[in-house]
């Protein structure tokens, strides 16, 4: 009697835990999906805003409920031809599957394969432009004041010209010097800009390494001056 009890509380307390398990891994694809994702930053475009290996999590309610706006900080997928093609190192079958399941669910931050993170400058139907050879990047004729702009980097090297498309945003890296971002695609479809609908989310905190942790807020006075496009 008392070993049937224990198998009859053995067996309890599996099912307990396998129900505890299967609901947090749920919840964690749920909130992955729909609400909060964690990326880390692949290289030092975005310095000194944030650093190789950072970890970031990136919010699913914009763009959707909320709006993009100028400043935001923004995770989206390749629209072709950004990222170089790369082989990631072998980690053996097995720990590649385990880790691919654990980022599907959202356990693991997304690997940076067909992602960037740049910061968004122009919104549809701004004119965005620059001199090049240092001047300031302006939005729609006013120039913009930079405070996030990497120490001793100019806001850009390269001169451009261009009036974002309806459906698109024009995104720049913080570290102007290595950031090769909207300027460099002008002869892309967009002339450079990205399409709204690859952009996943944007960032709004540092979570990793801790000596790092703290709110990404959006440098909104940056573009106060900026009137909407005509």
């Amino acid at each position: 009697m008392t070993q049937h009890r224990r198998r009859s509380a053995g067996a309890v307390w599996l099912r307990e835990t396998a129900i505890i398990l299967v609901s947090a891994f749920i919840l964690s694809f749920l909130v992955k999906t729909f609400l909060v994702q964690a990326f880390f930053i692949p290289s030092a475009s975005m310095e000194d805003t944030l650093v190789e290996g950072d970890r970031v999590l990136v919010s699913k309610l914009t763009p959707g409920p909320f709006d993009l706006s100028r400043g935001d900080i923004v995770v989206f997928k390749d629209p072709g031809g950004w990222l170089p093609s790369s082989s990631t190192a072998d980690q053996g079958a097995v720990a590649e599957k385990v880790s691919q399941a654990l980022t599907w669910i959202g356990l693991l931050p997304q690997d940076s394969g067909e992602h960037l993170i740049k910061r968004v400058v122009g919104l549809p139907g701004d004119r965005v432009a620059s001199e090049g050879s240092g001047q300031p990047v302006t939005v729609n004729g006013v120039a913009i004041d930079e405070p996030y702009v990497a120490q001793g980097v100019s806001p850009s090297d390269i001169s451009f010209d261009i009036t974002v498309p309806e459906g698109y945003v024009w995104v720049m890296g913080d570290n102007r010097s290595d950031s090769a971002d909207s300027r460099y695609h002008l002869g892309d479809p967009g002339g450079g800009a990205i399409p709204i609908d690859n952009v996943v989310g944007a960032t709004f905190i540092k979570v990793w390494p801790l000596d790092r942790m703290g709110l990404l807020r959006n440098p909104s006075e940056t573009f106060t001056e900026v009137p909407d496009p005509s």
